[in-house]
């Protein structure tokens, strides 16, 4: 942390603008020797504003007309001196602007380094920094408003509520080991049972909303399967409404997946058109089936396409024991007169069941909102839910497994001062969520996940 580090803090490829950032304490001296300004009465930076002129390489070489920004530590992200320079995107000019600072002693930074500082420093905790990096990657807006009310401190706050609901508990059992002989406030077991209930109950329900909000944060993978010429592809290309995937008469066109994203009203869905399922095929077409089946076996919903003229057959009712939770979409309806009398009969008879003519796009809106409702269940989360990631929800897992363990060991009858060590143990735990207590090797994978230059 006694270094000054650098690195490119917007994504690669071309574009208007693409900054340099550096933090630590050479920041301003490294800056300054690569910046001249175009103001013949430069009187040098003024914390907090644009400057405007150009950097000049070793030997006086022009290599970009710039906007220099200087932002003087604790009052910066990283708590930290950081400036930043504002090039022109192109890649070659912003390598050229790195390679010039680390020539004047600047170090490249690692993956998440400056948000690292940042924690590090003090200026975030880690639900907070962790919330950046869900705030680049969102692919919703309700992703972004999850992200946002992490970024302000809404997680950290309830797992301090919790964390101090567990501290409460903790100091009335240190009372009454410490005082066995007085007449002190103590709480008594049944009161104590309840209330490990309830604060185990409310992390549980917190780490359930991670379940419930993935598919907005991460988007949801929906398959599309079933038998060869079934549709799946021109199904497809009526969702995206592009010719994506390619339609003939052959059956087995399509031998490998194809993936695209869509929004469904504000949900992101990754949509994939698998291979054909058939008894035979070349080496090729079975990897394309078996990688059919490895998709459906990670799908947050499959939709199992059947030829309605046809009806199902030995592949399809073999997909429907495989996968019990899925849709059954009914493709070229057009060509009935009327309900086919396969619809009525096991296994197909109670499943949602979706009628349409992919090929000239009746039914495939209803579809979409079926889609959509099987999905997401019901209403996006609101801006206000402090809904945890991945890691965070794990944690809440294992601080209420240590409250599980100790309602069991209470109801055994053990003394309080050998119980308290789990209330020990599940307050650590919440301490690992906002960063508290978190160990090098917890900042590190998480960090580490971070793009370079965040």
């Amino acid at each position: 942390m006694n270094d000054t580090i650098v690195a490119i803090a917007t994504p690669p490829g071309q574009g208007a603008i693409g900054i340099v950032r550096l933090s630590g304490p050479a920041s301003r001296d490294i800056a300054l020797a690569l910046f001249h300004s175009s103001r013949p009465r430069f009187g040098g930076l003024k914390p907090y504003h644009l400057h405007h002129g150009r950097i000049l390489g070793q030997g006086g070489r022009f290599v970009d007309e710039v906007l220099l920004a200087w932002m003087p530590g604790p009052r910066s992200f990283t708590g930290e001196d950081v400036a930043e320079l504002h090039c022109h995107g192109g890649g070659t000019v912003l390598r050229e602007v790195v390679e010039e600072c680390l020539a004047r002693g600047a170090r490249l930074a690692g993956p998440g380094e400056f948000s690292k500082r940042a924690f590090l420093n003090g200026r975030v905790d880690l639900t907070q920094a962790e919330a950046i990096m869900e705030l680049v990657q969102a692919r919703s807006e309700v992703a972004v408003g999850l992200a946002g009310s992490k970024l302000d401190g809404l997680l950290a706050r309830r797992i301090g509520e919790l964390r101090g609901l567990l501290e409460g508990l903790r100091a009335q059992l240190c009372v009454a080991v410490d005082f066995p002989e007085d007449e002190v406030e103590c709480l008594a077991p049944a009161e104590l049972l309840q209330r490990l209930n309830e604060t185990r109950q409310a992390m549980l329900d917190l780490a359930g909303s991670y379940d419930q909000a993935r598919c907005w944060r991460d988007g949801a993978l929906v398959v599309l399967a079933g038998q060869v010429n079934a549709g799946k592809s021109s199904l497809m290309n009526a969702i995206l409404g592009v010719n994506r995937a390619i339609v003939t008469e052959i059956p087995g066109t399509t031998r490998d997946y194809l993936e695209e994203s869509v929004h469904l009203d504000g949900l992101p869905v990754r949509l994939v058109d698998t291979a054909g399922l058939r008894a035979a095929g070349d080496e090729v077409e079975l990897l394309g089936m078996e990688r059919t089946r490895e998709l459906m076996r990670r799908a947050d919903l499959v939709l199992l396409v059947i030829d309605a003229d046809l009806g199902p057959g030995a592949e399809d009712l073999d997909l429907a024991a495989e996968v019990p939770d899925l849709v059954i979409v009914a493709n070229k309806m057009d060509l009935l007169a009327g309900c086919p009398a396969w619809f009525g009969e096991e296994p197909w008879k109670g499943k949602v069941l979706c009628p349409i003519a992919a090929k000239f796009g009746q039914g495939v809106q209803e579809l979409l909102a079926t889609v959509r409702a099987q999905v997401a269940g019901g209403n996006a989360p609101g801006p206000d839910a402090p809904v945890p990631n991945l890691r965070q929800h794990d944690a809440l897992q294992r601080a209420a497994r240590e409250l599980e363990a100790m309602l069991g060991e209470l109801e055994n009858g053990l003394p309080y001062d050998l119980l308290s060590v789990r209330l020990d143990t599940a307050c650590a735990v919440l301490g690992e969520i906002t960063g508290e207590m978190a160990s090098e090797d917890v900042l590190n994978a998480v960090f580490d996940r971070f793009c370079i230059g965040k």
